[in-house]
């Protein structure tokens, strides 16, 4: 009885400094793959890296991991419309496959979500400048913001000969060719200017990219909120870092 509590005091001993070993190994991971990523996708912060499973050694023995982690705020996407800042991104890498140098790591697939502020989406619609739509008569987006039921409220600020008009409309949102389409349910009435549907709606409805984003993930599905646009993203077969 002796030599058997002796044991299970050493086996519970020895379990004990295999997870603690584990513990260290992973922080350590995290930490490096943090610094990696920052490096490779050149990053003003460092992102959080969370590797999920355990033990974690023996997934490296493997040479994959189950899931990874990733959060990275103030991400500056950098398109063809002009780059646009996502105030924060959280993305699950699944079957995170590593070389021997560790130098390099692929994913399996990967989904997640990120926001766009309606402050940083508006700033990246108006780069194009106020738009001609009648004879004297100019108009701009002038506003975003939540207009209910995972919708946006656009302000168009209408410059006439008789002043400013800031109307407003409601406009559901998609993904459409790969970027953020805003289309308006109804055009708004411009004093007793007559406005044409086209020329009003090339004011109201716009597109804006959002792609180059971490590790080639692409825009899944967009749902207007109370702060932004929230984003879904997915991606397949995706080029981590190396």
């Amino acid at each position: 009885m002796r030599a058997l509590r002796i044991l299970l005091i050493l086996v519970v001993i020895l379990g004990g400094l295999f997870v603690i070993a584990d513990r260290v190994a992973v922080n350590i991971a995290e930490s490096k793959a943090a610094d990696k990523i920052r490096e490779s996708e050149g990053l003003a912060s460092t992102p959080s890296v969370s590797i999920e499973g355990f033990p974690f050694l023996t997934q490296v023995a493997d040479g994959t991991l189950d899931d990874v982690k990733i959060g990275i705020d103030d991400y500056e996407a950098k398109n063809a419309d002009g780059n646009i800042r996502i105030a924060d991104m959280n993305a699950e890498m699944h079957g995170v496959k590593f070389d021997s140098s560790y130098s390099s790591a692929t994913a399996d697939s990967a989904s997640g979500t990120a926001r766009v502020s309606y402050a940083e989406l508006l700033k990246a619609v108006r780069k194009a400048g106020p738009a001609q739509v009648a004879p004297g008569v100019s108009a701009q987006i002038d506003g975003l913001s939540y207009g209910g039921g995972h919708k946006v409220k656009v302000t168009i600020a209408f410059k006439t000969p008789l002043g400013t008009l800031r109307p407003t409309v409601t406009s559901a949102v998609k993904v459409s060719g790969g970027k953020l389409s805003a289309r308006a349910d109804s055009l708004p009435k411009v004093g007793s200017f007559d406005l044409g549907e086209s020329a009003l709606r090339g004011v109201t409805d716009f597109q804006q990219a959002i792609d180059n984003l971490p590790a080639g993930i692409k825009l899944d599905k967009v749902e207007a909120v109370e702060d932004g646009i929230e984003i879904s993203v997915t991606g397949s077969d995706l080029h981590l870092v190396g």
